[in-house]
């Protein structure tokens, strides 16, 4: 499995708009094919860094996933309102593995 981490640069002030744009990946993410992780928004400490992470079975799958994509109308809805609303100023993907048995371990 491999998990796209995404660093969005965003606007403080326009934080509320980028939280919509999050909260619209909800349906379409899963839809594309893509596992959401979960959208991140700052709380404390820094005001302009955001983050979401998807995984994928292979970065063939996240290809596939990126073609449906840019298909899906809803999909390009949200990108047209981050536009709109100018509340991502940079985003940057890195592409990450899992190490195995490490994730999602409750505490004890």
């Amino acid at each position: 499995m491999i998990a796209c981490f995404i660093r969005y640069e965003i606007d403080p002030q326009r934080r509320a708009a980028f939280q919509v744009y999050a909260e619209n990946w909800i349906g379409i993410i899963p839809r594309c094919g893509g596992h959401l992780i979960g959208y991140f928004l700052p709380h404390e400490g820094t005001s302009y860094e955001a983050w979401g992470l998807i995984a994928f079975d292979s970065l063939g799958a996240y290809e596939s996933y990126r073609s449906r994509l840019m298909a899906d109308a809803r999909a390009r809805e949200n990108f047209a309102h981050a536009q709109a609303e100018q509340c991502v100023l940079r985003e940057e993907r890195t592409f990450v593995e899992l190490v195995g048995g490490s994730f999602n371990i409750p505490p004890r």
